[in-house]
């Protein structure tokens, strides 16, 4: 019995256990499956709106100018005056440096002496030529003389009454008359010639006077026109020699500025240059901006590019020879553009857009770049055959974007109501940027 009982026992203490586990597993409470939720994020979104617009290309220039004056010393001579410093303005006639006079006007007085002693040295020759002229007929005379006292010596000799002394002695008078005919007529014959000679110097040194006064003229130097002081390398009391440079200055007017175009731009620059004459670019000049056209491609290139070369067309005062500017220059417009914050972007040029409160992306081509929108920020120019005039663009950059998120936006009602052919994309109104991008669970 004993026996029997401790076998019976531990089977009837499992059963009532069993039991027990199935009364209990019964009666348990039964829980409701959780339910699914997706998330919605939030996101801001603006408003397609195609229209020309036209790429701008960010460069970099140097300011120059092909006319910067090096004035310099034209003789040498000591600085007495210098009346302007490096930067001053100056209008055209300005005094910039003084020469002193005293090294100049002693050299012109004795260019001006040389001359008066050659003009009378002229008329001396043109007197001896007229004295010569005369002479000569008396001297022919006296040959003439001469030759009729031999003549008649030698008849009385013949006739055996003359002394053979008195025919030597006409002989001998009538040979010295015919050289001094002969003197004379040499005399005569080098005149033009010595005249020339005596001419000629008298231009050359009359040239030389020429010289001297313009050296004079040019000691006190002026500027040519009006333009902006970039140098002065002297001083009151310098002496300089010939051709020295005392002063350096640019015209305003001939300020441009030089700026390297990359080579895949080149191409397009030149056609629109040929189509359109030039075209327009800004610079930014602390807070406000310059206009600047582009008239010319230079005629070298580099492995990099080629330089382009602007005209200044506002008041270039503000500028500076060898100032560095950031340019933005226009480049041909296109159509059907859609201006798009940076931010939109992802990758090369895909974008999303939201449609059915999900975003579906799409490949856009990546035109350029250009500055717009009511606070001026900068833009990429997109063109897709997947995006028309309506669509709403995603411009909240989202970590996790993939097509068919789930999002919607910060006042979806005033976006839906947006006028679709707004010139300018929109920020929905009433948004708020600590919103963007939060999820929204919802069942």
């Amino acid at each position: 019995m004993r026996k029997a009982l401790k076998i019976l026992l531990p089977v009837v203490v499992l059963a009532l256990g069993i039991g027990a586990f199935r009364v209990l597993k019964s009666t348990r409470p039964v829980q409701a499956p959780p339910a699914v939720q997706e998330r919605i994020w939030r996101v801001e979104v603006e408003r397609a709106v195609p229209k020309r617009l036209a790429p701008e290309l960010t460069l970099y220039g140097r300011v120059e100018t092909p006319d910067l004056l090096r004035a310099t010393a034209s003789a040498p001579a000591w600085v007495t005056e210098v009346a302007v410093r490096d930067g001053d303005r100056v209008s055209a006639g300005d005094v910039l440096v003084r020469l002193d006079a005293r090294d100049f006007l002693p050299r012109v007085e004795q260019a001006k002496a040389q001359i008066a002693e050659l003009e009378a040295e002229i008329d001396s020759e043109r007197n001896r030529y007229e004295t010569d002229r005369l002479a000569l007929e008396q001297e022919k005379r006296l040959l003439k003389l001469a030759q009729d006292a031999v003549a008649r010596q030698q008849r009385l000799k013949t006739q055996k009454v003359g002394a053979e002394q008195a025919l030597d002695e006409a002989e001998q008078a009538a040979v010295q008359q015919a050289l001094a005919v002969s003197n004379r007529e040499m005399s005569l014959a080098d005149h033009p010639t010595r005249l020339r000679g005596l001419e000629a110097r008298l231009a050359s040194d009359k040239a030389r006077l020429q010289e001297l006064e313009l050296e004079y003229e040019r000691a006190t130097i002026r500027a040519p026109y009006d333009g902006i002081v970039t140098g002065v390398d002297v001083t009151a009391g310098d002496q300089v020699s010939k051709g020295e440079v005392l002063a350096r200055m640019f015209a305003l007017d001939s300020l441009q500025v030089r700026a390297r175009i990359p080579a895949p731009y080149q191409a397009e620059l030149l056609a629109a240059l040929s189509e359109r004459g030039q075209l327009p670019a800004t610079a930014e000049l602390g807070d406000r901006e310059l206009e600047l056209v582009l008239e010319r491609i230079a005629g070298e290139a580099g492995p990099s590019g080629v330089d382009g070369l602007f005209q200044v067309t506002a008041d270039p005062a503000a500028l500076r020879l060898g100032q560095m500017l950031t340019l933005r220059l226009e480049r041909p417009a296109r159509d059907d553009v859609v201006a798009v914050p940076f931010r939109a972007v992802y990758g090369g040029g895909r974008i999303y857009k939201l449609e059915d409160g999900r975003m579906v992306g799409i490949d856009a081509e990546t035109l350029g770049e250009r500055r717009g929108g009511a606070d001026g920020d900068e833009r990429l120019l997109l063109r897709s055959r997947e995006l028309h005039r309506g669509d709403l663009i995603v411009t909240t950059h989202m970590p996790n974007a993939i097509d068919g998120l789930r999002v919607e936006t910060l006042d979806e009602g005033r976006v839906a109501e947006a006028p679709a052919a707004a010139d300018a994309p929109a920020t929905p109104a009433g948004s708020r940027s600590s919103d963007v991008g939060e999820p929204r669970a919802v069942q």
